[in-house]
C-alpha cells in the first residue's frame, strides 16, 4: 500500500501502513472523498509530517480533529489556511503569546511557519467530514496517532509536548516526561480558557527556554 508521506516518517511509520487496521482506514477515507466533502483536501492530509521531518521534530502539539468548515483546515491541527476567519481557540492561542513573549497579533491563522521550523502540529484524528465534528473518529486514525506519539517519544530525546485539554493529556499519557519536557494546560478554547488555566501559562517562553537549554534552536513563535 502506497501512502504519499514524507520520506523519514515513511520510513519510521512502515510497520503501521502494513497493518490491516491502517488499510481498513484507507479504504474508508478513500470512499469518504469519493462520496462527500472531507476536509482537508486529500493531498494536504499529512501535511504536519511533510512540513516537519522525523529528525527536524522538536515540539509536538496535538488537537483533535481538523476544523470541519469550508476552506478552514489544512492539515495542521489549530492552523487555517491564509484569508480564513481565525477560530476562537487559534484566536486565544496568539494572545497567549502576545502576552507570553510580547509579539503582535499576527494577521494569518496559517502555522505551516511552525511546521517548518520543527513544530509537529498533530490531530489525533487527520480527517472529517464538512459540518461534521467528530465523523471520521473511532476509524483508525487514533490508532495510527498513537504511534506516532510512541514513535517519537520511544525514539527522539528532549522533545517538547504542549498538552492541552484532558483528550491531549490523556493521548499524550504514553511520552516518556523521563526523556522529553511535557507541558500541560486547559484547552483554548473560550470556555475552558475563561475558566482559568489557558491564559498566562507561558508554554511557549518555557518550551523555548528548553530547547535553548539543550542546544537547539528556539521557536519563532
Amino acid at each position: 500500500m502506497e501512502v504519499r508521506i514524507e520520506q523519514s516518517w515513511k520510513e519510521k511509520l512502515a510497520p503501521e501502513f502494513q497493518k490491516d487496521y491502517f488499510g481498513n482506514l484507507v479504504s474508508f477515507i478513500k470512499e469518504e472523498y469519493a462520496t462527500k466533502q472531507i476536509f482537508p483536501p486529500a493531498k494536504q492530509i499529512f501535511n504536519a509530517f511533510d512540513f516537519c521531518s522525523f529528525p527536524d521534530c522538536k515540539v509536538v502539539i496535538l488537537g483533535q480533529d481538523p476544523y470541519h468548515g469550508v476552506g478552514q483546515a489544512n492539515g495542521l491541527c489549530f492552523s487555517v489556511n491564509d484569508g480564513v476567519r481565525m477560530p476562537p481557540s487559534l484566536i486565544n492561542i496568539f494572545k497567549e503569546i502576545q502576552e507570553d513573549l510580547g509579539k503582535p497579533f499576527p494577521k494569518s491563522g496559517n502555522l505551516e511557519r511552525w511546521a517548518k521550523q520543527g513544530v509537529l502540529l498533530l490531530n489525533a484524528t487527520l480527517t472529517v467530514q464538512s459540518g461534521a465534528a467528530g465523523s471520521h473518529q473511532n476509524k483508525g486514525w487514533e490508532r495510527f496517532t498513537d504511534a506516532v506519539i510512541k514513535c517519537i517519544s520511544d525514539e527522539k530525546e528532549n522533545v517538547v509536548f504542549m498538552l492541552w485539554g484532558r483528550y491531549a493529556q490523556d493521548k499524550g499519557s504514553i511520552i516518556n516526561e523521563k526523556k522529553h519536557h511535557v507541558l500541560k494546560a486547559k484547552h483554548p478554547s473560550p470556555m475552558s480558557a475563561n475558566s482559568g488555566g489557558w491564559f498566562g501559562t507561558h508554554h511557549f517562553s518555557q518550551a523555548n527556554a528548553y530547547l535553548e537549554k539543550e542546544g537547539l534552536e528556539p521557536i519563532n513563535w
